[in-house]
């Protein structure tokens, strides 16, 4: 019989029924490229601590290969988790801050372990509770990492209250509650004055973050400490902050450098600030390295290049990124194990001799 537009091939009709085999790959269907057990599969791809390495290897090598992704709801049903872990951030920095790179780094330390790491930012104009709550009204992760954090943060308590996991890129005021870890700015403060004093400077002017900020805190009194061990005079700058935008910034040390008693060194919290301090100094006319000083630190070699003469500490914001996402892996997966806590301690200047 001739086969016309309206005759259903039988052959046809075979290939227009799903086989089975191009279905969507499953835990079973690892299992059987494996010959391994289902519950061994779904604990090798969930990190689990009793699951040798080579049985881990072997399982998400066979996972790759066929192209497998967990069903995050079906995942949910089994379990009560979600296997998301959600970086919580501020929208309103330039884009010299490091949040890219900590990101990276979260999300490589996270790639073979099963979990899935969402950005869930906020704005200028928004309470930074709002993305917090999202997440814990919509079970939309089942940790948190919170960046900019405040000696006493609202959101720390409020996720911990929920049972949901945090961490946070920054110490609180009560160690030992949630894994942290952080870069030491009192010690980058205490290094900087050390530093200038030696050179003969005796007047620093500190460009700081935000005063409810941990690192601000921490940051001040390092340098007044410093300060007064030294014989150097520590003027805060109150016109700007050094999360406000670099032309900002530059604004209020352009006025500040206008004035009398003139600063010899400027240390600035980010590398917007010490970028803003370059131009605000060169527009009147000083010399970096000669009539002043400008102190800075850096998660990429970016004010190192700028100026050779800039004093430049480098933060490896990439290795609070893989702490941080290891310490809130292991919060989840054990919430009664006491919290890992890390931090940075800088000892040297980009270009000091080792």
């Amino acid at each position: 019989m001739a086969l016309t537009d309206d005759t259903v091939s039988p052959d046809r009709d075979r290939r227009a029924t799903p086989d089975p085999a191009d279905a969507r790959p499953t835990l079973k269907t690892i299992a059987r490229m494996t010959g391994l057990a289902v519950a061994t599969v779904s604990r090798a791809l969930s990190d689990a601590p009793d699951i040798g390495a080579d049985t881990k290897i072997r399982v998400r090598k066979a996972a790759q290969a066929v192209g497998y992704r967990p069903n995050r709801a079906g995942v949910r049903l089994r379990t009560g988790k979600t296997k998301v872990i959600a970086l919580a951030h501020a929208t309103d920095h330039d884009f010299v801050n490091h949040v890219a790179r900590l990101t990276s780094a979260i999300a490589r330390e996270l790639r073979d372990t099963g979990y899935h790491l969402i950005i869930t930012p906020f704005f200028p104009d928004e309470d930074p509770m709002t993305p917090v709550r999202y997440i814990v009204e919509t079970g939309a992760a089942d940790g948190v990492i919170l960046n900019e954090t405040q000696p006493v943060d609202p959101r720390v308590d409020y996720l911990l209250s929920h049972g949901v996991a945090v961490a946070t890129h920054g110490r609180t005021a009560t160690p030992g509650r949630h894994p942290s870890f952080d870069f030491d700015n009192a010690a980058f403060a205490r290094l900087a004055v050390e530093r200038i004093a030696s050179r003969g400077r005796r007047r620093l002017l500190l460009v700081l973050p935000p005063g409810q900020m941990s690192y601000a805190r921490h940051t001040r009194t390092g340098a007044l400490a410093a300060g007064d061990a030294h014989g150097v005079a520590v003027e805060i700058l109150d016109t700007a902050t050094s999360h406000d935008r670099a032309l900002a910034i530059e604004a209020a040390l352009a006025d500040r450098l206008g004035q009398g008693d003139l600063p010899d060194a400027i240390l600035c919290a980010s590398t917007a600030a010490g970028m803003a301090a370059v131009a605000a100094a060169e527009a009147r006319g000083l010399v970096i390295g000669r009539d002043l000083d400008i102190v800075g630190k850096e998660a990429l070699p970016f004010l190192s290049r700028l100026r050779r003469e800039l004093l430049v500490v480098p933060e490896d914001v990439g290795r609070a990124g893989r702490f941080l996402a290891r310490a809130l892996v292991a919060a989840i997966q054990d919430p009664k194990a006491p919290p890992l806590e890390g931090l940075d301690v800088p000892t040297a200047f980009v270009g000091d001799p080792p």
